[in-house]
């Protein structure tokens, strides 16, 4: 099986950091021996590459052997893949781009018109108002993300080894509610000067696992998350977690000991977090996310492109 995958989310030098969970996605159907090629427009950079994408996946087209199938990443990308009418498309919608606005509405008028449909959560489902989406969240990379001892990770990355360390880990755009964070910190510090927030962005994703070991919890206060990979990934490092019920975080953090919901308030935020740091230690997380290890995402994703193919041959001989 050939696979072009479209996306305006992949890492780069600059951006080292900017959908490594696309990246992920890709290597581990390479594993299971699809042959996967990617067609990146970094409308990032520029809008204009939105532009020019569907004349350079024309090109793209012509230029190299036949692809079976278009998996296209994000609503912008997803336009971009239908613009040609001989190869299938699956689409896999991320998250908040379901409910922001114009995008919302872009999104529900392409999903009828692709072959598949893709979606990170339930709450993504419910959102985009397809019954017919498949829920498949993004793995977690299970070797990578692992626990390690908390003194070698501090050590590493120069953090001191006394201090309460509470992690935001991401880009903070306005809806992961940063603010919200820092100010529930800040309660914290002003009863132990020990309390201290790292915030881990736009870093090496190979730098996270560090960071996740060598914090005493993680805080999360999004407004709107499909599948937060970073709930995931610090579960999958047994790290303490205190997040807002948005996405997929309770159904992943279930009854998980040391994880706590909280309001989308600094004082309840903060409330939690104190439950978190003077319980110490650190849970027992990673056993709850090891049915999401990349290999079986990737299996998940590999059936709904034989599906697809499968309808398509069918649909042929009709």
């Amino acid at each position: 099986m050939r696979v072009l995958v479209v996306t305006n989310m992949y890492p780069t030098a600059d951006k080292p950091a900017f959908g490594t969970f696309v990246r992920d996605q890709v290597e581990s159907l390479r594993a299971l021996g699809v042959d996967v090629d990617v067609f990146f427009m970094d409308g990032k950079a520029s809008r204009l590459n939105y532009a020019r994408g569907f004349a350079d996946l024309r090109r793209r087209l012509r230029r190299h052997a036949p692809y079976d199938l278009i998996h296209a990443h994000y609503v912008f990308s997803g336009l971009v893949a239908i613009s040609q009418r001989r190869l299938p498309v699956v689409l896999t919608h991320h998250g908040i781009e379901v409910v922001l606005g114009w995008q919302g509405h872009l999104c529900r008028w392409i999903t009828p018109r692709v072959d598949a449909v893709i979606v990170t959560s339930r709450g993504v489902k419910r959102a985009l108002g397809d019954e017919d989406a498949v829920v498949i969240p993004c793995g977690v990379d299970m070797a990578r993300f692992a626990p390690m001892p908390q003194a070698e990770a501090r050590a590493r990355l120069g953090l001191p080894s006394d201090a309460k360390l509470v992690l935001f880990a991401g880009e903070p755009r306005p809806e992961k509610r940063l603010e919200i964070i820092q100010a529930a910190v800040g309660l914290l510090a002003a009863e132990d000067s020990r309390v201290q927030l790292v915030v881990a962005s736009n870093r090496p994703h190979e730098e996270m696992p560090l960071y996740m070991n060598a914090c005493d919890a993680l805080a999360l206060a999004s407004d709107f998350e499909g599948s937060p990979m970073v709930i995931k990934e610090a579960m999958a490092c047994n790290l303490p977690i205190v997040s807002v019920d948005v996405g997929d975080v309770a159904e992943i953090m279930g009854d998980t000991e040391g994880c706590y919901l909280c309001e989308r308030t600094p004082e309840d935020m903060a409330a939690k977090l104190r439950l978190a740091l003077a319980r110490g230690g650190r849970t027992d997380g990673r056993r709850r996310v090891a049915h999401l290890s990349l290999e079986a995402t990737a299996r998940q994703i590999l059936a709904v492109y034989e599906r697809v193919l499968a309808t398509r041959r069918e649909s042929r001989v009709r």
